[in-house]
Protein backbone atom coordinates (compact mmCIF):
# COMPACT_ATOMS: atom_id res chain seq x y z
CA UNK A 1 0.00 0.00 0.00
CA UNK A 2 0.89 3.55 -0.51
CA UNK A 3 3.32 4.91 1.77
CA UNK A 4 0.92 8.72 1.86
CA UNK A 5 -1.32 6.58 4.45
CA UNK A 6 1.15 6.01 7.45
CA UNK A 7 1.46 9.70 8.59
CA UNK A 8 -2.22 9.78 9.03
CA UNK A 9 -2.07 6.01 10.71
CA UNK A 10 0.77 7.81 13.36
CA UNK A 11 -1.61 11.03 13.87
CA UNK A 12 -4.47 8.73 14.28
CA UNK A 13 -2.55 6.38 17.03
CA UNK A 14 -1.13 9.39 18.44
CA UNK A 15 -4.07 10.65 19.17
CA UNK A 16 -5.42 7.34 20.63
CA UNK A 17 -2.00 7.10 22.92
CA UNK A 18 -2.87 10.84 24.16
CA UNK A 19 -6.98 9.97 25.14
CA UNK A 20 -5.16 6.51 26.95
CA UNK A 21 -3.00 8.46 29.26
CA UNK A 22 -5.77 11.02 30.20
CA UNK A 23 -7.68 7.76 31.21
CA UNK A 24 -4.84 6.04 33.30
CA UNK A 25 -5.17 9.72 35.21
CA UNK A 26 -8.84 8.07 36.75
CA UNK A 27 -8.01 4.19 36.31
CA UNK A 28 -10.51 3.58 39.23
CA UNK A 29 -13.07 5.36 38.00
CA UNK A 30 -12.38 4.26 33.82
CA UNK A 31 -12.03 0.53 35.55
CA UNK A 32 -15.56 0.83 37.28
CA UNK A 33 -17.69 2.35 34.26
CA UNK A 34 -15.92 -0.55 31.95
CA UNK A 35 -17.51 -3.06 34.10
CA UNK A 36 -20.80 -1.49 34.42
CA UNK A 37 -20.93 -1.48 31.06
CA UNK A 38 -19.74 -4.85 30.36
CA UNK A 39 -22.51 -5.84 33.16
CA UNK A 40 -25.63 -3.94 30.95
CA UNK A 41 -24.28 -5.46 28.31
CA UNK A 42 -23.79 -8.92 28.50
CA UNK A 43 -27.57 -9.16 31.77
CA UNK A 44 -29.31 -11.19 29.22
CA UNK A 45 -27.39 -13.44 27.80
CA UNK A 46 -28.00 -16.99 29.53
CA UNK A 47 -25.02 -16.45 31.72
CA UNK A 48 -25.39 -12.96 32.36
CA UNK A 49 -29.14 -14.57 34.05
CA UNK A 50 -27.59 -17.24 36.04
CA UNK A 51 -25.04 -14.97 37.38
CA UNK A 52 -27.53 -12.51 37.96
CA UNK A 53 -25.43 -9.48 36.03
CA UNK A 54 -28.47 -7.24 36.29
CA UNK A 55 -28.99 -6.98 39.92
CA UNK A 56 -25.07 -6.11 40.55
CA UNK A 57 -24.54 -2.23 41.31
CA UNK A 58 -21.05 -2.26 43.30
CA UNK A 59 -17.98 -3.33 42.52
CA UNK A 60 -18.16 -5.40 45.98
CA UNK A 61 -21.24 -6.85 45.21
CA UNK A 62 -19.71 -8.04 41.86
CA UNK A 63 -16.78 -9.43 43.87
CA UNK A 64 -19.11 -11.19 46.36
CA UNK A 65 -21.30 -12.37 43.73
CA UNK A 66 -19.33 -13.65 40.89
CA UNK A 67 -16.79 -16.48 41.77
CA UNK A 68 -13.23 -16.72 40.39
CA UNK A 69 -13.30 -19.41 37.67
CA UNK A 70 -11.08 -21.35 35.34
CA UNK A 71 -11.85 -21.96 31.51
CA UNK A 72 -12.99 -25.06 32.40
CA UNK A 73 -16.15 -23.99 34.01
CA UNK A 74 -16.74 -22.37 30.97
CA UNK A 75 -15.82 -24.44 28.53
CA UNK A 76 -19.37 -25.95 28.40
CA UNK A 77 -20.91 -22.44 27.11
CA UNK A 78 -18.30 -22.21 24.75
CA UNK A 79 -18.68 -25.63 23.04
CA UNK A 80 -22.48 -24.57 22.67
CA UNK A 81 -21.52 -21.55 20.72
CA UNK A 82 -19.52 -23.33 18.65
CA UNK A 83 -22.13 -25.70 17.61
CA UNK A 84 -23.98 -21.99 16.85
CA UNK A 85 -26.20 -21.26 19.44
CA UNK A 86 -26.54 -17.21 20.44
CA UNK A 87 -26.85 -15.30 23.41
CA UNK A 88 -24.82 -17.28 25.24
CA UNK A 89 -22.02 -15.87 26.75
CA UNK A 90 -22.48 -12.51 24.68
CA UNK A 91 -25.19 -11.07 23.43
CA UNK A 92 -23.24 -10.11 20.27
CA UNK A 93 -22.22 -12.66 17.32
CA UNK A 94 -19.24 -14.77 17.83
CA UNK A 95 -17.51 -14.15 14.81
CA UNK A 96 -14.29 -15.90 15.47
CA UNK A 97 -12.89 -17.90 18.09
CA UNK A 98 -9.16 -17.20 19.46
CA UNK A 99 -7.04 -20.54 19.90
CA UNK A 100 -4.50 -20.75 23.11
CA UNK A 101 -1.13 -21.91 21.92
CA UNK A 102 -1.95 -25.35 23.91
CA UNK A 103 1.89 -25.37 24.88
CA UNK A 104 1.06 -25.16 28.57
CA UNK A 105 -2.22 -27.53 28.48
CA UNK A 106 -5.23 -27.81 26.42
CA UNK A 107 -6.07 -25.69 23.56
CA UNK A 108 -8.79 -23.87 24.04
CA UNK A 109 -11.08 -21.54 22.42
CA UNK A 110 -12.01 -17.99 23.48
CA UNK A 111 -15.52 -16.29 21.64
CA UNK A 112 -14.37 -13.49 19.87
CA UNK A 113 -17.14 -10.60 19.23
CA UNK A 114 -16.73 -7.36 17.05
CA UNK A 115 -16.97 -5.55 19.67
CA UNK A 116 -14.49 -7.18 21.17
CA UNK A 117 -11.93 -7.05 19.16
CA UNK A 118 -12.71 -3.48 18.75
CA UNK A 119 -11.86 -2.82 22.60
CA UNK A 120 -8.54 -4.91 21.38
CA UNK A 121 -7.67 -3.13 17.87
CA UNK A 122 -7.56 0.26 20.36
CA UNK A 123 -5.09 -0.87 22.28
CA UNK A 124 -2.74 -1.59 19.69
CA UNK A 125 -3.43 1.78 17.97
CA UNK A 126 -2.38 3.17 21.07
CA UNK A 127 0.77 1.02 21.37
CA UNK A 128 1.72 2.72 17.83
CA UNK A 129 0.94 5.92 19.43
CA UNK A 130 3.15 5.13 22.27
CA UNK A 131 6.07 3.67 19.47
CA UNK A 132 5.98 6.64 17.33
CA UNK A 133 6.30 9.42 20.10
CA UNK A 134 9.37 7.28 21.73
CA UNK A 135 10.83 7.10 18.15
CA UNK A 136 10.98 10.39 17.38
CA UNK A 137 11.92 11.40 20.76
CA UNK A 138 15.37 9.30 19.93
CA UNK A 139 15.71 10.63 16.61
CA UNK A 140 14.49 7.28 15.05
CA UNK A 141 11.33 7.50 12.74
CA UNK A 142 8.36 5.35 12.61
CA UNK A 143 7.57 3.52 9.14
CA UNK A 144 6.41 -0.05 7.42
CA UNK A 145 7.67 -3.55 8.73
CA UNK A 146 8.35 -6.90 8.18
CA UNK A 147 5.45 -9.40 10.42
CA UNK A 148 5.50 -13.27 9.33
CA UNK A 149 2.37 -14.16 11.20
CA UNK A 150 0.15 -16.66 9.54
CA UNK A 151 -3.69 -15.23 8.24
CA UNK A 152 -4.24 -18.53 7.54
CA UNK A 153 -7.63 -20.06 9.56
CA UNK A 154 -7.07 -23.20 11.10
CA UNK A 155 -10.66 -24.18 10.84
CA UNK A 156 -14.16 -23.68 10.98
CA UNK A 157 -16.66 -24.98 13.63
CA UNK A 158 -19.63 -26.90 13.24
CA UNK A 159 -21.55 -23.76 13.62
CA UNK A 160 -20.01 -22.51 11.07
CA UNK A 161 -17.39 -19.80 13.13
CA UNK A 162 -13.98 -19.79 12.05
CA UNK A 163 -10.87 -20.55 14.99
CA UNK A 164 -7.42 -19.75 14.62
CA UNK A 165 -4.23 -17.92 16.27
CA UNK A 166 -5.42 -14.73 18.24
CA UNK A 167 -3.37 -12.89 15.79
CA UNK A 168 -4.55 -14.67 12.92
CA UNK A 169 -8.32 -12.70 14.08
CA UNK A 170 -6.14 -9.71 14.47
CA UNK A 171 -5.07 -9.92 10.67
CA UNK A 172 -7.97 -10.30 8.90
CA UNK A 173 -10.14 -8.58 11.17
CA UNK A 174 -8.43 -5.84 10.56
CA UNK A 175 -6.78 -6.40 7.33
CA UNK A 176 -7.36 -2.76 5.67
CA UNK A 177 -5.72 -1.30 8.36
CA UNK A 178 -2.83 -3.45 9.40
CA UNK A 179 -2.20 -3.82 5.69
CA UNK A 180 -1.02 -0.33 5.42
CA UNK A 181 2.03 -1.18 8.09
CA UNK A 182 3.51 -4.33 6.03
CA UNK A 183 6.83 -3.78 3.93
CA UNK A 184 4.66 -6.86 1.98
CA UNK A 185 1.89 -7.77 0.23
CA UNK A 186 -1.22 -9.47 2.78
CA UNK A 187 -1.14 -12.27 0.68
CA UNK A 188 2.63 -13.19 1.66
CA UNK A 189 0.73 -14.22 5.30
CA UNK A 190 -1.61 -16.39 3.51
CA UNK A 191 0.81 -18.81 2.73
CA UNK A 192 0.49 -22.29 4.64
CA UNK A 193 3.90 -23.32 4.65
CA UNK A 194 5.36 -21.16 7.35
CA UNK A 195 9.22 -21.40 5.59
CA UNK A 196 7.75 -20.35 2.35
CA UNK A 197 5.66 -17.83 4.23
CA UNK A 198 9.19 -15.94 5.81
CA UNK A 199 10.52 -16.36 2.34
CA UNK A 200 8.09 -14.05 0.74
CA UNK A 201 7.66 -11.74 3.45
CA UNK A 202 11.64 -11.15 3.02
CA UNK A 203 11.69 -11.36 -1.32
CA UNK A 204 9.34 -8.21 -0.78
CA UNK A 205 10.47 -6.24 2.40
CA UNK A 206 14.05 -6.67 1.09
CA UNK A 207 13.08 -4.22 -1.94
CA UNK A 208 12.65 -1.64 0.43
CA UNK A 209 16.51 -0.82 2.06
CA UNK A 210 13.96 1.79 4.60
CA UNK A 211 12.15 -0.80 6.21
CA UNK A 212 11.96 1.13 9.68
CA UNK A 213 10.81 -2.56 12.26
CA UNK A 214 10.62 -5.95 12.07
CA UNK A 215 7.28 -8.04 14.99
CA UNK A 216 6.64 -10.60 16.16
CA UNK A 217 5.00 -12.77 18.92
CA UNK A 218 8.22 -13.90 20.95
CA UNK A 219 11.78 -13.57 21.07
CA UNK A 220 12.51 -16.96 20.06
CA UNK A 221 10.52 -16.10 16.46
CA UNK A 222 12.62 -12.92 16.19
CA UNK A 223 15.57 -14.77 16.08
CA UNK A 224 14.44 -17.43 14.12
CA UNK A 225 13.64 -14.48 11.57
CA UNK A 226 17.14 -13.17 11.89
CA UNK A 227 18.40 -17.40 11.56
CA UNK A 228 16.16 -17.83 7.90
CA UNK A 229 17.30 -14.30 6.39
CA UNK A 230 21.25 -15.17 6.76
CA UNK A 231 20.24 -18.90 5.39
CA UNK A 232 18.90 -18.39 2.54
CA UNK A 233 20.24 -14.74 1.71
CA UNK A 234 21.54 -16.18 -1.65
CA UNK A 235 18.40 -17.52 -3.32
CA UNK A 236 16.51 -14.28 -1.94
CA UNK A 237 19.06 -11.83 -3.53
CA UNK A 238 18.56 -14.24 -6.70
CA UNK A 239 14.78 -13.88 -6.79
CA UNK A 240 15.44 -10.03 -6.13
CA UNK A 241 17.31 -9.87 -8.93
CA UNK A 242 15.86 -11.95 -11.39
CA UNK A 243 11.90 -11.49 -10.41
CA UNK A 244 11.27 -14.91 -9.66
CA UNK A 245 10.20 -16.87 -6.78
CA UNK A 246 12.59 -19.87 -5.70
CA UNK A 247 11.40 -23.20 -7.20
CA UNK A 248 11.25 -25.07 -4.20
CA UNK A 249 8.64 -22.75 -2.29
CA UNK A 250 5.62 -24.21 -1.33
CA UNK A 251 2.83 -21.75 -2.50
CA UNK A 252 -0.54 -22.50 -2.99
CA UNK A 253 -1.53 -21.83 -6.82
CA UNK A 254 -3.70 -19.13 -6.25
CA UNK A 255 -1.19 -16.83 -3.33
CA UNK A 256 1.41 -17.65 -6.14
CA UNK A 257 -0.72 -15.87 -8.89
CA UNK A 258 -1.44 -13.05 -6.21
CA UNK A 259 2.33 -12.37 -5.50
CA UNK A 260 3.88 -13.14 -9.34
CA UNK A 261 1.60 -9.61 -10.49
CA UNK A 262 3.12 -7.79 -7.71
CA UNK A 263 6.70 -8.73 -8.12
CA UNK A 264 9.04 -7.66 -10.59
CA UNK A 265 13.02 -7.79 -10.49
CA UNK A 266 14.90 -5.27 -8.69
CA UNK A 267 18.43 -5.48 -10.33
CA UNK A 268 20.16 -2.35 -8.41
CA UNK A 269 18.67 -3.47 -4.55
CA UNK A 270 19.74 -7.26 -5.32
CA UNK A 271 23.39 -5.88 -6.14
CA UNK A 272 23.17 -3.77 -3.04
CA UNK A 273 22.29 -6.60 -0.81
CA UNK A 274 24.65 -9.01 -2.60
CA UNK A 275 27.88 -6.61 -1.99
CA UNK A 276 26.77 -6.35 1.54
CA UNK A 277 26.62 -10.51 1.48
CA UNK A 278 30.26 -10.67 -0.04
CA UNK A 279 31.93 -8.03 2.68
CA UNK A 280 30.27 -8.74 5.94
CA UNK A 281 30.18 -12.86 4.65
CA UNK A 282 26.39 -12.83 5.77
CA UNK A 283 23.37 -10.78 5.37
CA UNK A 284 21.90 -10.01 8.71
CA UNK A 285 18.50 -7.64 8.91
CA UNK A 286 20.51 -4.61 10.40
CA UNK A 287 22.57 -4.88 7.49
CA UNK A 288 19.75 -5.14 5.11
CA UNK A 289 18.04 -2.66 6.73
CA UNK A 290 20.42 0.22 7.91
CA UNK A 291 17.57 2.60 8.77
CA UNK A 292 15.61 -0.50 11.33
CA UNK A 293 13.99 1.19 14.43
CA UNK A 294 12.49 -0.90 16.71
CA UNK A 295 11.96 -4.09 17.47
CA UNK A 296 8.70 -5.11 18.41
CA UNK A 297 8.06 -8.67 20.78
CA UNK A 298 7.02 -9.83 23.56
CA UNK A 299 8.84 -8.88 27.03
CA UNK A 300 9.38 -10.60 30.90
CA UNK A 301 9.14 -13.45 31.20
CA UNK A 302 11.75 -15.49 29.29
CA UNK A 303 12.27 -13.09 26.72
CA UNK A 304 15.55 -12.04 28.60
CA UNK A 305 17.59 -14.85 27.70
CA UNK A 306 16.75 -14.46 23.82
CA UNK A 307 17.60 -10.78 24.37
CA UNK A 308 21.33 -11.60 24.93
CA UNK A 309 21.80 -13.05 21.32
CA UNK A 310 19.72 -10.49 19.53
CA UNK A 311 23.15 -7.82 19.16
CA UNK A 312 24.20 -10.45 16.49
CA UNK A 313 21.57 -9.69 14.21
CA UNK A 314 20.39 -6.28 15.04
CA UNK A 315 22.69 -3.96 16.79
CA UNK A 316 21.56 -1.79 19.10
CA UNK A 317 17.99 -1.31 17.69
CA UNK A 318 15.30 -0.66 20.30
CA UNK A 319 13.03 -3.34 21.52
CA UNK A 320 9.53 -2.72 21.95
CA UNK A 321 6.56 -4.80 23.64
CA UNK A 322 3.46 -3.57 22.19
CA UNK A 323 1.22 -5.33 23.92
CA UNK A 324 0.96 -7.78 26.49
CA UNK A 325 -1.50 -9.85 25.76
CA UNK A 326 -3.12 -13.04 25.18
CA UNK A 327 -5.71 -15.15 23.48
CA UNK A 328 -8.11 -14.05 26.21
CA UNK A 329 -7.84 -10.54 25.75
CA UNK A 330 -5.37 -7.58 26.20
CA UNK A 331 -3.56 -6.80 30.05
CA UNK A 332 -1.30 -3.63 29.37
CA UNK A 333 0.35 -1.30 26.86
CA UNK A 334 4.13 -0.81 26.40
CA UNK A 335 5.00 3.53 26.76
CA UNK A 336 8.44 3.46 25.81
CA UNK A 337 11.23 1.40 24.21
CA UNK A 338 13.32 -0.96 25.45
CA UNK A 339 11.39 -1.22 28.79
CA UNK A 340 9.45 -4.37 30.64
CA UNK A 341 6.66 -2.26 32.56
CA UNK A 342 3.63 -1.88 30.75
CA UNK A 343 1.06 0.33 31.25
CA UNK A 344 -2.86 -1.66 32.72
CA UNK A 345 -4.79 -1.57 29.40
CA UNK A 346 -7.41 0.15 31.39
CA UNK A 347 -10.03 0.32 28.28
CA UNK A 348 -9.88 -3.17 27.35
CA UNK A 349 -10.68 -5.25 30.50
CA UNK A 350 -11.33 -4.79 34.22
CA UNK A 351 -8.68 -6.38 35.82
CA UNK A 352 -8.36 -7.79 39.32
CA UNK A 353 -5.30 -9.10 41.19
CA UNK A 354 -5.01 -12.22 43.71
CA UNK A 355 -2.56 -11.26 46.15
CA UNK A 356 0.00 -14.30 47.09
CA UNK A 357 -1.47 -14.88 50.49
CA UNK A 358 -4.52 -15.51 48.64
CA UNK A 359 -3.20 -17.93 45.60
CA UNK A 360 -4.83 -21.49 47.48
CA UNK A 361 -7.68 -20.00 49.16
CA UNK A 362 -11.05 -21.10 47.67
CA UNK A 363 -12.28 -17.86 47.14
CA UNK A 364 -9.81 -15.28 47.42
CA UNK A 365 -9.78 -11.66 48.28
CA UNK A 366 -8.64 -10.04 45.28
CA UNK A 367 -7.17 -6.17 44.90
CA UNK A 368 -7.97 -3.65 42.31
CA UNK A 369 -5.64 -1.84 40.11
CA UNK A 370 -5.42 1.10 42.49
CA UNK A 371 -4.98 -1.18 45.64
CA UNK A 372 -1.41 -3.12 44.22
CA UNK A 373 1.67 -2.42 45.70
CA UNK A 374 5.15 -1.87 43.45
CA UNK A 375 7.32 -5.14 44.00
CA UNK A 376 4.52 -7.75 44.73
CA UNK A 377 3.71 -10.41 42.43
CA UNK A 378 -0.10 -11.01 41.96
CA UNK A 379 -2.18 -13.62 39.86
CA UNK A 380 -4.34 -11.06 37.45
CA UNK A 381 -8.10 -11.41 36.53
CA UNK A 382 -9.54 -10.02 33.60
CA UNK A 383 -13.46 -9.59 32.84
CA UNK A 384 -14.26 -8.43 28.81
CA UNK A 385 -16.08 -8.38 25.96
CA UNK A 386 -15.44 -12.02 25.72
CA UNK A 387 -17.96 -13.17 28.51
CA UNK A 388 -15.62 -14.25 30.66
CA UNK A 389 -16.20 -13.18 34.34
CA UNK A 390 -12.96 -13.17 36.90
CA UNK A 391 -11.45 -15.03 34.27
CA UNK A 392 -8.37 -16.55 35.90
CA UNK A 393 -5.97 -16.98 33.40
CA UNK A 394 -3.27 -18.17 35.27
CA UNK A 395 -0.63 -15.59 34.81
CA UNK A 396 1.62 -13.93 37.35
CA UNK A 397 2.63 -10.55 37.21
CA UNK A 398 4.97 -8.29 39.24
CA UNK A 399 4.41 -4.61 39.63
CA UNK A 400 6.90 -2.34 38.74
CA UNK A 401 5.31 0.63 39.55
CA UNK A 402 2.80 3.30 38.22
CA UNK A 403 1.81 4.95 35.35
CA UNK A 404 -0.12 8.25 36.27
CA UNK A 405 -2.80 6.01 38.48
CA UNK A 406 -2.30 2.68 36.42
CA UNK A 407 0.02 -0.20 37.27
CA UNK A 408 3.14 -0.54 35.60
CA UNK A 409 2.94 -4.51 34.90
CA UNK A 410 5.44 -7.50 33.32
CA UNK A 411 4.32 -10.87 33.34
CA UNK A 412 7.17 -13.16 34.94
CA UNK A 413 5.36 -16.76 34.87
CA UNK A 414 2.38 -19.16 34.70
CA UNK A 415 1.54 -19.76 37.76
CA UNK A 416 1.64 -23.77 37.70
CA UNK A 417 5.17 -23.09 35.48
CA UNK A 418 7.24 -24.51 38.32
CA UNK A 419 9.87 -26.79 38.75
CA UNK A 420 10.38 -28.59 42.45
CA UNK A 421 12.15 -31.39 43.24
CA UNK A 422 11.28 -31.06 47.21
CA UNK A 423 8.80 -27.61 47.83
CA UNK A 424 11.66 -25.49 46.37
CA UNK A 425 8.98 -24.08 43.77
CA UNK A 426 11.43 -22.50 41.31
CA UNK A 427 10.12 -20.57 38.41
CA UNK A 428 10.44 -19.88 34.81
CA UNK A 429 11.84 -16.60 35.84
CA UNK A 430 13.63 -17.59 38.23
CA UNK A 431 15.57 -19.94 35.91
CA UNK A 432 15.92 -17.65 32.76
CA UNK A 433 17.41 -14.81 35.39
CA UNK A 434 19.98 -17.36 35.98
CA UNK A 435 20.55 -18.47 32.50
CA UNK A 436 20.74 -15.23 31.06
CA UNK A 437 23.25 -13.99 33.98
CA UNK A 438 25.58 -17.04 33.23
CA UNK A 439 25.59 -16.07 29.12
CA UNK A 440 26.97 -12.79 30.19
CA UNK A 441 29.56 -14.32 32.73
CA UNK A 442 31.28 -17.14 30.35
CA UNK A 443 30.85 -14.64 27.51
CA UNK A 444 28.96 -17.82 25.92
CA UNK A 445 25.83 -17.54 23.54
CA UNK A 446 23.42 -20.46 24.26
CA UNK A 447 21.31 -21.91 21.43
CA UNK A 448 18.44 -22.70 24.18
CA UNK A 449 17.80 -24.79 27.34
CA UNK A 450 15.47 -26.24 29.59
CA UNK A 451 15.55 -27.70 33.11
CA UNK A 452 14.52 -31.09 33.79
CA UNK A 453 14.18 -33.25 36.82
CA UNK A 454 16.63 -36.61 36.85
CA UNK A 455 14.08 -39.90 36.96
CA UNK A 456 15.33 -42.73 39.25
CA UNK A 457 16.16 -40.50 42.42
CA UNK A 458 14.54 -38.65 45.13
CA UNK A 459 14.89 -36.23 45.61
CA UNK A 460 15.29 -35.37 41.84
CA UNK A 461 18.53 -33.54 40.89
CA UNK A 462 18.20 -30.70 38.41
CA UNK A 463 19.11 -31.14 34.65
CA UNK A 464 20.48 -28.21 33.13
CA UNK A 465 19.83 -29.09 29.33
CA UNK A 466 21.47 -26.64 27.24
CA UNK A 467 22.84 -26.33 23.52
CA UNK A 468 25.70 -24.18 22.66
CA UNK A 469 25.29 -21.41 19.68
CA UNK A 470 27.10 -22.84 16.61
CA UNK A 471 30.37 -22.50 16.26
CA UNK A 472 30.87 -22.13 20.58
CA UNK A 473 32.42 -24.59 23.26
CA UNK A 474 32.23 -24.46 26.54
CA UNK A 475 35.45 -25.15 28.07
CA UNK A 476 35.01 -24.72 31.64
CA UNK A 477 31.92 -26.53 32.23
CA UNK A 478 32.54 -27.48 36.07
CA UNK A 479 32.92 -23.94 36.76
CA UNK A 480 29.22 -23.36 34.83
CA UNK A 481 27.80 -25.87 36.92
CA UNK A 482 28.93 -24.55 40.09
CA UNK A 483 27.88 -21.07 38.97
CA UNK A 484 24.60 -22.38 38.15
CA UNK A 485 24.12 -23.44 41.68
CA UNK A 486 25.69 -20.36 43.01
CA UNK A 487 23.34 -18.00 41.00
CA UNK A 488 20.04 -20.04 41.52
CA UNK A 489 20.39 -19.28 45.39
CA UNK A 490 20.93 -16.08 45.26
CA UNK A 491 17.86 -15.75 43.31
CA UNK A 492 15.73 -18.29 44.29
CA UNK A 493 16.04 -18.15 48.37
CA UNK A 494 13.72 -21.42 48.81
CA UNK A 495 16.05 -23.39 46.89
CA UNK A 496 19.02 -21.88 48.52
CA UNK A 497 17.93 -23.32 52.12
CA UNK A 498 16.50 -26.59 49.84
CA UNK A 499 19.76 -27.13 48.85
CA UNK A 500 21.74 -27.21 51.57
CA UNK A 501 20.11 -30.48 53.08
CA UNK A 502 16.98 -32.04 50.61
CA UNK A 503 17.64 -31.24 47.27
CA UNK A 504 20.43 -33.02 45.63
CA UNK A 505 23.42 -30.69 43.69
CA UNK A 506 22.09 -30.07 39.73
CA UNK A 507 24.11 -31.75 36.93
CA UNK A 508 25.06 -30.32 33.57
CA UNK A 509 23.92 -31.90 30.11
CA UNK A 510 25.31 -30.16 26.89
CA UNK A 511 22.79 -31.75 24.14
CA UNK A 512 23.73 -31.97 20.57
CA UNK A 513 23.77 -29.75 18.07
CA UNK A 514 19.76 -29.45 16.37
CA UNK A 515 18.10 -30.49 20.03
CA UNK A 516 16.00 -27.63 20.36
CA UNK A 517 15.05 -28.03 16.90
CA UNK A 518 13.40 -31.42 17.18
CA UNK A 519 11.48 -30.10 20.49
CA UNK A 520 10.19 -27.23 18.76
CA UNK A 521 9.26 -29.58 16.37
CA UNK A 522 7.86 -31.98 17.94
CA UNK A 523 5.18 -29.06 19.36
CA UNK A 524 4.49 -28.02 15.89
CA UNK A 525 3.62 -31.81 15.04
CA UNK A 526 1.08 -31.38 18.48
CA UNK A 527 -0.99 -28.46 16.36
CA UNK A 528 0.17 -25.45 18.12
CA UNK A 529 0.93 -22.54 15.33
CA UNK A 530 4.22 -21.71 14.70
CA UNK A 531 3.81 -17.92 15.39
CA UNK A 532 2.49 -18.88 18.92
CA UNK A 533 5.48 -21.12 19.93
CA UNK A 534 6.50 -21.20 23.28
CA UNK A 535 9.35 -22.89 24.50
CA UNK A 536 9.19 -24.15 28.05
CA UNK A 537 12.65 -23.84 30.13
CA UNK A 538 11.44 -25.47 32.92
CA UNK A 539 9.36 -28.32 32.95
CA UNK A 540 8.52 -31.16 35.22
CA UNK A 541 7.52 -33.67 31.92
CA UNK A 542 10.59 -36.35 32.60
CA UNK A 543 9.49 -37.51 29.20
CA UNK A 544 10.22 -33.75 27.35
CA UNK A 545 13.63 -33.98 26.05
CA UNK A 546 13.46 -37.76 25.81
CA UNK A 547 15.50 -38.99 22.61
CA UNK A 548 17.93 -36.53 22.22
CA UNK A 549 21.69 -36.60 21.86
CA UNK A 550 23.35 -35.69 25.19
CA UNK A 551 27.05 -35.06 24.08
CA UNK A 552 28.63 -34.55 27.88
CA UNK A 553 27.12 -34.50 31.08
CA UNK A 554 29.04 -32.83 34.00
CA UNK A 555 28.67 -33.37 37.85
CA UNK A 556 29.53 -32.40 40.91
CA UNK A 557 32.25 -33.72 42.34
CA UNK A 558 30.45 -35.57 45.45
CA UNK A 559 27.71 -36.73 42.73
CA UNK A 560 29.95 -38.80 40.79
CA UNK A 561 29.60 -42.41 40.21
Amino acid sequence: MANYLLPIVAAFAERAKEIFVKKTRRTLEVQERFLHKVLQTHQDTELGRNYGLRDIKTLDQFREQIPVLPYSNYEPYVERIARGEKNILTPDPVVYFNTTSGSTGKQKLIPVTQRFQNSLGWANVTSIGFLTEALRSRGLQFGKLLVTNTAQLTGRTHGGINYGPGGTGVLRMGKFFYEQLFAHPYETLQASDSLTRHYLCFLFALRDSSMRGIAANFPMLILRIGNYLERYAEDLIQDIETGEFANWLKLEPEIRSKLERQWKPSPARAAQLREILNSEGRLTPKLAWPDLSYIATARGGTSDFYFERFPDYFGDTPGFGAVFASAEGTFSIYPDLNTDGSVLAVETGFFEFIPQDQWDAEHPKTLLANEVKTGEYYRILMTNYSGFYRYDIGDVVEVLGFYETAPLIVFRHRRGGILSSTTEKTTEFHATQVMQALQQEFGLPLEDFCITLSEKEFPAHYLVNIELAPHHTLNNSQAFLHRFDEKLKEINIYYEAKRRDQVPSPRLRILAPGSFAIVRQRQLNKGIPDSQLKFPHISEDRNFLAGLTVEQEIRFPEDRD
